[in-house]
This record gives structure tokens, sequence and C-alpha cells, in this order.
């Protein structure tokens, strides 16, 4: 009898990686739906980071988002018999304008959930685009909310679920972004930044690269409130964040999808976090020195930039700027966060003395030639000898903020920077 141990060899673990034959026959289908978005080279982020530096520009798509591709690939492949009972879906508001232009155009019923907090902006333009045939439910504080009631409701009602982001058909779809980037680009991408909310635009694109493009680096972008791609890689599943900030709402769920999660898995070099207020510099900027207008989750790409600055350098870096649903009325808030994230408004709170002049002295004294008092809450206490105000200063720049705190304490005014203290700054400002 022979000693000799078999070799036997381990099945090669199945790639959850969408094949390019699909997505290239979801890029014919759609050809006649959606609009081939322009791939621009942008003058302004090349120079500044000293690369070059292309804009993949969905903000321009027909329902000013990449969402329309996915909706209509995966409404489409439905049978008559799905199509008679009725769709649903859950979205934050772009999904749901693609699933709405979907109805109208297939003249199918549709039933659409989203979070109460969703922009005004999103929840009219779903009703312009879907008309008659589309139903919206606005229910719950979240993406999440919004999906549970949906699916209860689905359910309840035997309609097809539309999924936003976890299906291989929605997937594909999302995917002939990619194809349109490689058909238009001058020359081979090292980079390309993605946003990611559940993962269907990086899974689809990222799949159709690793085939056509395997050298191109795909970087995830997330807001720093609602890591849920970057947390799911780090503990190797899928898993539910307890709590999200919801601003930046086209990126902000508690939980991925699945398939989306296996394909970034096998294809990222890996997920950046941004912080609220850096997109809302980056929206101000788009729109000040490009004239192009961009929602929270549409800025992520081209704010991640900053944090891969000497990565880039001299590099080709391609940014998907995956959607325009931006609502003016947002705009103030998004001022104030820009600045606040960069070191140019300070709130305090400051105990004058309740004595003639003491305002004098803080204007005179503490201000500097380029400090602005834009807030200013006061009320005078007659039987105490301190009085607390409310102020909000905005500086010329991040490093005035030291010599302005530096000036209250040599006169001693006591004070508290209240920006330092986010849970006594989310009461009082």
């Amino acid at each position: 009898m022979s000693n000799a141990t078999a070799n036997v060899t381990s099945p090669a673990p199945v790639s959850a990686v969408v094949p390019a034959s699909q997505i290239i026959k979801a890029s014919k289908l759609l050809r006649s739906i959606v609009l081939q978005t322009p791939l621009g080279y942008n003058a302004n982020l090349s120079e500044k980071y000293g690369a070059n530096i292309w804009l993949k520009r969905e903000d321009l798509q027909v329902v000013r988002s990449y969402k329309i591709r996915g909706a209509y690939n995966k409404i489409n492949s439905l049978s008559r018999s799905e199509l008679e009972r009725g769709v649903v879906c859950a979205s934050a508001g772009n999904h749901a304008q693609g699933v709405a232009f979907s109805c109208k155009l297939l003249k199918i019923k549709g039933t659409i959930f989203m979070p109460t907090p969703a922009p005004q902006q999103k929840v009219k333009q779903v009703k312009f685009f879907g008309r008659e045939y589309v139903d919206i439910v606005l229910t719950g504080d979240t993406f999440d909310d919004a999906y549970n009631e949906a699916i209860k409701f689905c359910q309840a009602n035997n309609n097809v679920f539309i999924h936003p982001f976890d299906d291989e058909k929605v997937v594909e779809g999302q995917g002939t972004v990619g194809v349109e980037i490689l058909e238009d680009a001058q020359a081979n991408i090292d980079y390309l930044f993605a946003p990611i909310g559940g993962g269907g635009l990086l899974a689809g694109v990222g799949s159709y690269f690793k085939q056509l493009s395997p050298n191109t680096k795909l970087i995830g972008i997330e807001p720093t409130g609602a890591p849920a791609m970057k947390m799911a890689l780090e503990q190797g599943q899928v898993l539910t964040l307890e709590k999200i900030d919801k601003f930046v709402d086209g990126a902000a769920v508690q939980r991925v999808g699945q398939l989306p999660f296996s394909i970034c898995q096998e294809l990222l070099s890996g997920v950046t976090l941004v912080p609220e207020g850096k997109v809302c510099t980056t929206i101000l900027q788009l729109y000040n020195e490009d004239a192009i207008v961009v929602e929270p989750a549409g800025a992520l790409s081209v704010a991640a930039l900053d944090f891969h600055r000497e990565e880039i350098r001299g590099k080709n870096v391609v940014c998907i700027v995956s959607g325009g649903n931006n609502d003016i009325t947002r705009m103030e808030e998004m001022k104030e966060r820009s600045l606040l994230y960069e070191g140019l408004k300070h709130y305090f709170i400051v105990n004058f003395p309740q004595r003639p002049g003491a305002l004098r002295e803080f204007v005179s004294e503490v201000l500097g030639p380029a400090d602005n008092i834009v807030h200013f809450e006061y009320t005078k206490k007659n039987n105490r000898d301190k009085g607390p105000a409310l102020i909000g200063i905005e500086v010329d720049s991040r490093h005035d903020y030291e010599q302005l705190v530096s000036r209250m304490r040599e006169r001693n005014f006591s004070f508290e920077a209240v920006n330092d203290r986010p849970d006594l700054f989310t009461i009082l400002i």
C-alpha cells in the first residue's frame, strides 16, 4: 500500500464581480433612455492638485443623478406579470426619481417611500418625473426607516421591490457609468474616486474597471458621519450602524448592500472618509469656481482629493460627480458647516461685566481688524455682576482664532468656546 497523500486542490473562490458583458448589455439598453454625460477635464482642480482631473458629470443626467441607470435596467428586466403588480422602492431621493421616471416611461404603477427629512426639492422632482404613475409616502427619519416600511408594504400588496443598490440588475445599470468613462477617456486612468452610499455605483463601475482597466486604483468615498462600507470592510461583514449623520442624504445609510459589499471587498484600493463640513466647502467651491451645482453626495469624490493630494500628483484621476439634486434652501446650512469646518467661524459664551462700555471694550480691544460679529444674543440681568452673551465671530483665516482667544484672556473676559462642545453647540446654535 502506498503511503503517498493525494494533493487536493481547493476550488477557487467564486467572484462576486458582475461580468463586463452584462454591463455592456445594460449600456446598449440604456442608450436611448439616459444621457451619455460628459467626462470633462477640470482646469481648476487639475492646477490645484498638480494632476489631470476629469469629472464624470452625472449631475447633468436626465434626473440629475446616475440612479436612473440602475432603476430602469432593473424594472425593464421584469416580466409583464411582475410589471402589472406594480413596483415599490425606498430612497432618500435620487433612486426615487429614477424609479418614478421609469414608471412613467413604462406606464406602470409605483409606490415610493422616502424619509420624512428628505429635501423638498427631491420630493417635488419625484412627483414631477412620475406624475400620475407614482404615489409618495414620507415615513421615518432615515433611508433605513423608509426601507423597512417599503418592504412591509411590498409584502402586504404583492408588489415588486426595486432595491436602490443590493440587486445585480441595479449594479449592472450603475456600471454603465464606467462604460462611458472608458469610452471617453483620453488616457489611462490611474485613480477613480466614487461616492459610496449603499455601494451600488462603485460595485458596478468597479466591476467594469476590474475587467477593462485593472490597473486603475478604485477609491470609495463616504461621509464621516455614515461610514457603513468602511466599517463593513474592516469587520469583514455587512453590519448596521446604530447612528449616522443624515446630512449627506444621498450617501448616508446605516447598512450597505451584501452584493456591493462582496464586490467592493474584492476591488477597492481603499475607502476615504470625508467630514461633512469639507463636503460643504467643496459644494461652495464647485459652484463659485466652476458654476457646477452638486448635492452633498455629488461632492464627495471631489472633496476627497484633499486627502490624497500627494498620492495623485501627476496622475490621471476621474471623480464621479454622482448627483446635482441640491435644495437651495440648504445653502445657508452648508455655508455655516463649511465655515465651522474651515475654522473661520467660532461661537463663544462670553460673561460680560454688567456695566456700561463692556461691549464697546470687547469690540475695540478684543476683535481683530478682520474679525466680524455675525451672531449676538444677550439679555441684561439686573441683579447679577455678569451676564452671558452668545457671540458668533467670523475670522479671516484659521490662524486668527488663537490670537482672538489670546486677546480675550489678556483682557480678562470669561468665556467658553462653544465649537468645542458638540452637545452645547447643538442646543444653542
